[in-house]
């Protein structure tokens, strides 16, 4: 039992830091792709190749100068980012990240925790995050905070409905919420992309207005609400922020690759030839390979679509995507009960 909880430690410490480091350097990536895609030069100065500017950034935002507005109450406008940075961490602990690893005579899965409900555990956590943004936004006692995080608050839950009804049909699909077992039941190159290519679209797009990423990023239009929910923010408070947003990104694309791609599986994966425990590393190699698609994919929208108006973003999720996920949902459903009885 000691070597259980001392592995189980060991893979959260560092399941935490590569989520860190990855939305450290997920800033330096997104600012080099937004450079070649604008004809222009990245971060090319701190560091051989600009690979030092996210350390440049994180100690400008450590000792940048913090204030608090007089008006503010402080101990929400502290909670805000806090609790939005620690939402945004919560969401890995139940995510499969590879196969099983054998130590001696003991066998110990890639996978924090798995529990029979992870999928409702990844929706309860994402629908937690818009608490912090609200609260900060509350907090800081500036309409145009205030403005950005009532936008974020009616965005979320306007594109959470359509993606829980995704999510429905995946559980139809696989029978089970439990994400170690939709894993296992897209063994080798059984996607579920291939059953559910309409949920797969409705999940993806619905995670955009999940990350608040463009052309969903209305809760920080800075071109008519300057920062949106945290402009009276700076330093560490900022970062928080806006660390959050490429660990939520981080995460959102994990769980896409693990409902729709098959997590860590590969085709011909039973062929390799390979031990158990390098097998179980190739596995991780093949799923961070997805997370860096989806992950690229964001950042390549980011670039390329426009901002939607606050009209069109609604009547989008309302009147497009919601009727897109209940006739999926149903549809599924249908097909189930004909054909699998």
């Amino acid at each position: 039992m000691n070597v259980y909880i001392l592995f189980k430690t060991a893979l959260i410490v560092v399941i935490l830091l590569i989520s860190l480091v990855i939305a450290m350097y997920a800033t330096l990536i997104e600012r080099k792709i937004a450079g070649y895609f604008q004809d222009r030069l990245g971060p090319n100065r701190a560091g051989p190749w600009g690979i030092l500017q996210p350390v440049a950034d994180g100690v400008k935002l450590f000792f940048k100068e913090e204030f608090m507005p007089m008006t503010a109450d402080k101990f929400l406008y502290i909670l805000g980012p806090s609790l939005t940075m620690f939402v945004a961490l919560l969401g890995s602990a139940v995510i499969p990240w590879g196969g099983s690893l054998v130590i001696g005579d003991k066998t110990f899965p890639l996978q924090v925790t798995d529990v029979n409900i992870g999928i409702l555990y990844i929706f309860a956590v994402t629908s937690i995050g818009v608490y912090g943004i609200m609260i900060g936004g509350w907090a800081s006692n500036n309409k145009y905070a205030l403005m950005g995080a009532v936008r974020s608050a009616s965005q979320m839950i306007s594109y959470e409905l359509a993606m829980g009804m995704s999510i429905i049909a995946v559980v139809m699909t696989t029978g089970s919420m439990n994400l170690s077992s939709i894993v296992a039941g897209q063994h080798g190159f059984h996607w579920n992309i291939w059953y559910q290519p309409i949920g797969f679209l409705v999940f993806l797009i619905s995670a955009f207005a999940e990350c608040n990423r463009t052309p969903f990023d209305l809760p920080e239009a800075d071109s008519e609400l300057i920062g949106g929910y945290h402009t009276e923010y700076s330093s560490m408070k900022l970062g928080f922020y806006l660390f959050s947003e490429y660990i939520n990104m981080f995460v959102s694309s994990a769980v896409i690759s693990t409902l729709y791609l098959g997590g860590y599986n590969f085709p011909w994966m039973d062929h390799t030839g390979l031990s158990a425990n390098l097998l179980a590393l190739v596995e991780v190699a093949v799923f961070f390979v997805k997370i860096s698609f989806f992950m690229f994919l964001f950042m390549w929208v980011r670039w390329t679509l426009p901002r939607f108006r606050y009209d069109q973003l609604m009547r989008f999720g309302w009147k497009v995507l919601l009727p897109w996920a209940m006739v999926n949902m149903i549809v599924t459903g249908i097909f189930y009960h004909l054909f699998n009885h």
